[in-house]
C-alpha cells in the first residue's frame, strides 16, 4: 500500500510540475526584436553634414555588422523637431534579441577599426561630432507583437 502511496504521490507531483513548465504567458503580446534607439538633435543648419558623416561612419560600420549578422537591420528617420529641445533625426538599430548585446565590444571594436580606423582617430571623429549634433538620449526597446 505504501508503495502505491508513494508512487501516486510522486506522479501527482510530476503531473504538476510538467504543468508548470509547459504554461504560457499571459501577456497579451509575443516578444520580437529589441531596438536600439539615439536620438539626435542636428544643430542648425548642420544636418547635411551630420548625415554625410554618418554615410561613412554608421552605415558603414552597420552594413558590415549585418553581414556578419551581428544585427537584423538599421533605419535612419529624419523629421522636424517638436520644439527647442526635440530630436530630429533618430537612428535604429535592430538585434535578434539582448543576447545579441553579449560581448558586443568584442564584435564591434574590429569593424569600428576597419570602418573609422584607430580608436585615435575614432575619438577624433566623435569630437567634430560635437560640432554639429546633441545625444538627446538612448533607448533600448523591444518590439512586440499583439496577441
Amino acid at each position: 500500500m505504501r508503495k502505491y502511496l508513494i508512487l501516486a504521490a510522486s506522479a501527482a507531483l510530476l503531473t504538476a510540475w510538467t504543468g508548470l513548465c509547459s504554461a504560457q504567458s499571459d501577456a497579451p503580446y509575443t516578444e520580437g526584436p529589441v531596438w536600439q534607439l539615439t536620438m539626435v538633435k542636428a544643430k542648425y543648419g548642420m544636418g547635411d553634414d551630420y548625415l554625410k558623416g554618418l554615410a561613412k561612419t554608421f552605415k558603414g560600420t552597420l552594413d558590415e555588422a549585418k553581414k556578419q549578422n551581428l544585427i537584423l537591420d538599421y533605419k535612419i528617420l529624419l523629421g522636424d523637431a517638436a520644439n527647442a529641445h526635440d530630436f530630429n533625426i533618430l537612428l535604429m538599430v535592430e538585434s535578434k534579441n539582448m543576447a545579441a548585446f553579449d560581448n558586443a565590444r568584442e564584435k564591434f571594436d574590429p569593424i569600428a577599426r576597419k570602418v573609422t580606423g584607430s580608436l585615435d582617430q575614432q575619438r577624433a571623429m566623435a569630437t567634430k561630432r560635437l560640432e554639429i549634433r546633441e545625444i538627446m538620449g538612448n533607448k533600448l526597446m523591444r518590439e512586440v507583437t499583439l496577441k
